[in-house]
């Protein structure tokens, strides 16, 4: 057991801080385990609906700090590859779902026109680096004189201002 205060303190925000993500880990887990016995049931429609609450789980996982994102990428794109290999793809699935969304027609005819994106100019040719290593020796010597004489000058005067 620890004598240092701050150790003390250390270890109580350690065991609330495992006990909260705990809870994110395990929610992650469970739904990454019921997707995948979801795709081995066979069901298209159930293993895509637990697929996507195993994404949703772990990007909140990662989205608090529990999970690396990296770890939490790499266990998304396995479930989104096994999904695929049983024929179905998420992204397709739910565009099928959707049906289009019509606009009214004045909002058709009133929306102006977008113009094609400008191309962007190419940078500036930089300038050589020796003449302006040239130039900064000397700005610095003049600035070093100036700061010494007038150090010099405020010395003499604070000794005069006295009688």
């Amino acid at each position: 057991m620890a004598n240092i205060k701050s150790q003390i303190k250390r270890n109580k925000q350690n065991e609330k801080r495992r006990l909260r993500n705990r809870v994110y880990r395990g929610s992650a887990r469970i739904a990454v385990r019921n997707a995948r016995s979801s795709m081995e049931s066979g069901n298209a429609e159930e293993s895509r609906t637990a697929v996507l609450t195993a994404i949703s789980a772990l990007d909140k996982a990662a989205e608090k700090g529990v999970l690396h994102k990296n770890n939490a990428a790499r266990r998304k794109g396995r479930l989104m590859k096994q999904l695929s290999t049983m024929g179905m793809q998420i992204g397709k699935s739910v565009k099928a779902e959707k049906p289009p969304v019509e606009q009214p027609e004045a909002t058709k005819e009133a929306a102006p026109e977008k113009k094609a994106p400008a191309r962007k100019k190419p940078a500036p040719a930089k300038k050589p680096a020796a003449t302006k290593a040239a130039k900064k020796p000397a700005a610095s010597k003049t600035t070093k004189k100036t700061t010494a004489r007038k150090t010099t000058k405020k010395t003499t005067t604070r000794k005069t201002t006295k009688k």
